[in-house]
């Protein structure tokens, strides 16, 4: 019974890693373009020189290039697109505490164990 040669896993490896590594970096690419519109050549060469960049610092650059490219984007002071969330979180001119009503202290009544006090009015508790 012969098993696999080192040499051929080995092989496999760096391909394995190019082929993560691309497809992150086609991922990447349309994330940033939603987040920066028009800016598509910028975006490229930052993905490109931050690929570099991991490819000197680690043998698993597919696990360095998200935050590399982030502080580079972020290094360029780059105004970033409005996005429309309104669906899933507030607006952002959405003040919390200007609409926020309290709806009243419960507590019970110290003259009666029976009573809940509202807002200085009685309730049965």
């Amino acid at each position: 019974m012969r098993t696999e040669q080192p040499n051929q896993s080995a092989a496999v490896f760096p391909q394995t890693i190019s082929f993560a590594l691309s497809h992150l970096k086609q991922r990447l690419q349309q994330d940033y373009e939603r987040g920066y519109p028009g800016l598509r050549e910028i975006i490229h060469l930052v993905l490109d020189q931050e690929e570099a960049r991991a490819w000197k610092l680690t043998s698993f650059p597919h696990l360095l290039l998200p935050d590399l490219v982030e502080a580079h984007l972020a290094s360029l002071n780059l105004d970033k697109a409005k996005r429309q969330h309104t669906t899933v979180f507030a607006a952002p001119d959405f003040n919390f505490f200007g609409a926020y009503v309290p709806a009243g202290i419960v507590t019970r009544n110290v003259n009666s164990a029976e009573a809940l006090v509202v807002d200085g009015s009685f309730i049965a508790g």
